[in-house]
């Protein structure tokens, strides 16, 4: 049995690795993954080489895949397997759903792979905001919010945000330190961890009363309250990744943010006060656009002025409500998966508005990449940091260099298009 994770920038080509596992002999194959989630009919329709697909949380959906082919074979009865789809006597049948995980302390640390199987490579992972080398884990699964291009909840998490034990995911940060002692950060992946802060607290609590020396970061909402930020940054706690999106609040409202830019602005004032870092994420491409709208997002960016930030045109993936509107409307460019990726492997952009075209939409955001980065103001701050915290010196050359090679990629590319 080989379990196939997908996407959809990746499918077509993940594909055609499935044909090649099968022609080799492999006996069963399942695809996972957002992708073959919110398209399960189609994918199977159109690479009847593939055997099944696991729909949204797939642990136990192939752990139960796996016993039942163990028993019985690649010709075993898999009607009874909540979760599952697969062709049978040349029909595509779609079992039952099966329910999101409730008890995710059942499940295995995800850090014993990285421990297992990626320690050899583990430095291969670089993210510019984050000290490296950085470690992703998980407190909890789902997010409440409704955003409507945010691909995970929609496709494989749900908006119900179910928590592993505080006393349990603690354990994980500390079989980290003792296992992986070479990480110099745990990024926690949760889609909003601070959407409950209470226990945001109680982990950041757990933290210092077991006396874990740890740096870590996580994904947040611009609403947090500065108490809570405090508390986290006394215990480890380094930076927020929040997604401001829009400079635009009718964007943001149709976006389903529930936010308003005078809340950024006092988060921005609260994370600096409680000692916190934020990297910033802003998104050109929304419903509503216009060339006006963008200019105000990068001034947003440039106000908050935060640590790092990064600017993209939106992607809008299949079983999102962004990718429906965006479908309906014709906006959605590209007639091939193929197309959401360049041929350097780097993402596409797919999405044309009226009186903004898909160039426009990137070069824009590498033009905003530039402004931002190559202001003089932020590079001595860089350098000032660098002075006062020796130990942001290694992320920041780092990161420095890789975007130095992105901003030229971007620049050759413009030229040689003219």
């Amino acid at each position: 049995l080989v379990i196939c994770e997908t996407s959809t920038p990746s499918i077509e080509n993940d594909m055609e690795v499935v044909k090649a596992l099968k022609d080799a002999g492999i006996p069963f194959v399942v695809a996972v993954g957002t992708h073959v989630s919110a398209m399960p009919e189609g994918v199977l329709e159109q690479n009847p080489f593939l055997d099944a697909v696991a729909r949204g949380e797939y642990e136990y959906t192939v752990r139960e895949l796996a016993q039942v082919l163990n028993n019985h074979g690649p010709t075993a009865n898999l009607s009874g397997i909540n979760g599952l789809s697969f062709k049978k006597n040349g029909e595509i049948c779609h079992n039952a759903n099966r329910p999101h995980i409730e008890n995710l302390d059942k499940l295995p640390f995800v850090s014993c792979v990285y421990r297992d199987h990626l320690r050899p490579h583990i430095n291969s992972y670089f993210y510019g905001a984050n000290q490296h080398p950085v470690v992703s884990i998980l407190s909890g699964r789902g997010c409440p919010h409704h955003c409507a291009y945010c691909v995970y909840p929609q496709t494989m998490t749900g908006h119900a945000y179910r928590l592993r034990s505080v006393g349990n995911f603690v354990d994980e940060m500390g079989f980290i330190c003792r296992e992986l002692p070479e990480i110099r950060e745990i990024f926690i992946e949760d889609d909003t961890l601070t959407v409950n802060r209470e226990r945001a607290q109680e982990i950041s609590k757990e933290i210092m009363e077991r006396g874990l020396k740890i740096t870590w970061s996580t994904n947040s909402r611009a609403d947090v309250d500065f108490e809570t930020m405090r508390l986290m940054h006394k215990a480890g706690c380094r930076l927020l990744c929040v997604g401001f999106e829009s400079g635009s609040q009718e964007i943001l409202d149709g976006l389903g943010k529930h936010i308003s830019k005078v809340d950024y602005f006092r988060f921005r004032r609260d994370a600096a006060r409680a000692g916190l870092l934020l990297h910033g994420c802003f998104m050109y491409g929304n419903e509503g656009e216009t060339k006006e709208t963008m200019e105000a997002t990068l001034r947003l960016a440039l106000e908050l002025d935060c640590d790092t930030a990064q600017f993209y045109p939106i992607m809008v993936y299949p079983g999102t409500r962004a990718y429906q509107r965006y479908q309906k409307a014709g906006y959605v460019t590209a007639t091939s998966y193929r197309e959401w990726l360049t041929d350097e492997g780097y993402h596409n952009c797919v999405i044309s508005l009226p009186g903004i075209s898909k160039e426009e939409l990137v070069a824009f955001a590498d033009d905003s990449r530039r402004r931002y980065y190559l202001r003089p103001s932020f590079i001595i701050s860089k350098l000032l940091q660098m002075v006062r915290n020796p130990k942001e010196s290694r992320r920041i050359i780092r990161a420095g260099a890789t975007l130095s090679h992105h901003l030229l990629r971007s620049l050759l590319t413009r030229v040689h298009a003219k």
